[in-house]
């Protein structure tokens, strides 16, 4: 009878929240939402990341990338699902998918590929991950019978994200455990020889990743440093995987004249691409102000607007704000005192005294808030000047935890306040691949003497042209420089 009530209670669940064949596993999977949820969700979390996270701007290898992606997609389990490919603006070395149709590839991985069949081999294991709808088959399995909570994580809208932080911890970004890995593995290789690519370039991109593994760990031994590595696409595998090599097999072998692999034609479209650190990554979202001379950092993703009598940032969400007003200095006053004579209060709580960049200030909270209050102020002294801060929550979030978190973030911004440098406003040495050929005298050693990407240059010169720990390039091939 218990037996019997449990089969009856799943077959309740099944009916409720859909029990729907999976097209890539090719098996019934028993699913917390419809397709139009999944890409409803995927469109928030897009939202909000984008949001954060700078996109690269460069409209002609936008559409290189979106066009290989779509091949794919059109090769896929779900060709009906529409996609949407973004790269992001980042060195890391990464790649990801997110629920409903949404794939990403970092800056950083792009220079270390060298063919657009080792790039369509990124894009369609990320493909993969969303025909297979591993974000909801995995929320699924980690909470058992827990149908409540699953859908109050994965069905609900706020719910799903939360904040950006959130975001980046999620299985989405941060995988999905080897054996969904090796599920996207086989089903992005089967697309690729859907779509004419060569499987057998998965294996490639295998190799760079570890090379870049290899290099990480030994210059974290010789920093004496935790290793920091890249995740997402093919993190699981080791070098000599049997059972990735398996899968690509599996996919079938194209004839020669049928493979695509376009080295060159993807030499010519990354020609130019960005390396390392790009300008909007560091600091991306500080306010130099040249007039007045100060520099502060705003929360990133938030809106700064320079108002006529306020600099402004605002929250994504307008969940918060942060404001900056300037007022003549009184004489020697000290700094708790001015603070207190803003606002006309004979105390404040959770104050403190401020000194950074040798500017002296105060901060704390008003002893009475009212809606129209802020909730965390600060005052700092500039030559003549005096900076008034304020953070404010549009909302009170409720919990006391989302408070200090929104506290943090307001403490963090007027921590970054600092008089403005000659580097604030000089215009960054933005460093980008080109493709030269080598000749017989050509070395890494000897063009890492004059590059500029310090002191790891011919190993990072290696690892761009695949031929980390040794080797040399040979007459006449092409070859990615740093200028």
């Amino acid at each position: 009878m218990h037996t019997f009530r449990k089969l009856m209670v799943a077959a309740l669940l099944a009916s409720a929240v859909g029990c729907a064949f999976n097209p890539a596993t090719n098996r019934p999977d028993l699913v917390l939402m419809s397709e139009e949820k999944e890409i409803k969700i995927g469109r928030e979390m897009h939202e909000k990341l984008v949001a954060s996270t700078p996109t690269y701007n460069d409209p002609i290898l936008n559409a290189y990338v979106e066009h290989v992606g779509q091949k794919i997609a059109r090769a896929s389990d779900r060709p009906d699902l529409t996609y949407y490919f973004t790269i992001i603006d980042s060195q890391d070395i990464n790649a990801f998918a997110l629920p409903g149709g949404y794939v990403y590839i970092n800056r950083g991985l792009l220079t270390y590929l060298q063919s657009e069949a080792e790039m369509a081999a990124v894009l369609a294991h990320e493909v993969g991950h969303i025909t297979a709808r591993h974000a909801v088959r995995q929320k699924t399995a980690a909470t058992g019978a827990g149908v409540a909570s699953v859908l109050s994580v994965l069905v609900t809208g706020s719910g799903v994200v939360g904040d950006v932080a959130n975001l980046w911890s999620t299985a989405a970004v941060k995988g999905y455990g080897r054996d969904m890995e090796l599920e996207a593995d086989r089903f992005g290789a089967q697309y690729m020889y859907n779509a004419g690519y060569d499987p057998q370039s998965m294996i490639n991109v295998i190799a760079l990743l570890k090379d870049q593994e290899t290099f990480a760990r030994r210059r974290a031994r010789v920093e004496g440093k935790k290793q920091q590595t890249y995740h997402g696409v093919f993190s699981s595998h080791p070098r000599n995987d049997i059972r990735l090599r398996e899968v690509v097999e599996a996919a079938g072998e194209l004839p020669e004249d049928k493979k695509i692999t376009k080295v060159e034609y993807y030499r010519e479209r990354t020609d130019g691409l960005v390396y390392g650190k790009n300008a909007q990554e560091s600091e991306k979202n500080r306010f130099n102000h040249k007039s007045l001379g100060f520099s502060l950092l705003f929360p990133d993703g938030w809106n700064v607007e320079n108002q006529r009598s306020a600099i402004v940032g605002t929250a994504p969400d307008k969940s918060a704000t942060m404001t900056i007003r300037v007022a003549k200095r009184d004489g020697n006053q000290p700094a708790d005192m001015a603070l207190r004579g803003v606002y006309d209060v004979r105390s404040l709580e959770e104050d403190e005294a401020l000194s950074q960049y040798r500017l002296e200030g105060h901060t704390g909270k008003l002893p009475v808030r009212t809606a129209d209050s802020p909730d965390r102020v600060a005052v700092l002294f500039y030559g003549s000047r005096q900076y008034i801060l304020e953070g404010k929550i549009a909302e009170e979030p409720g919990d006391q935890e989302k408070q200090a978190e929104y506290d943090n973030l307001f403490m963090t911004s007027i921590r970054s306040f600092r008089p403005l440098r000659k580097t604030d406003v000089v215009k960054p040495d933005i460093k980008r691949v080109r493709y030269v050929q080598a000749n017989d005298k050509t070395t890494f050693s000897s063009l890492a003497r004059h590059m500029e990407i310090g002191e790891y240059a011919e190993e990072q010169l290696r690892l761009l042209n695949g031929y980390y720990p040794r080797g040399e390039p040979k007459a006449g091939e092409w070859i990615k420089i740093v200028q």
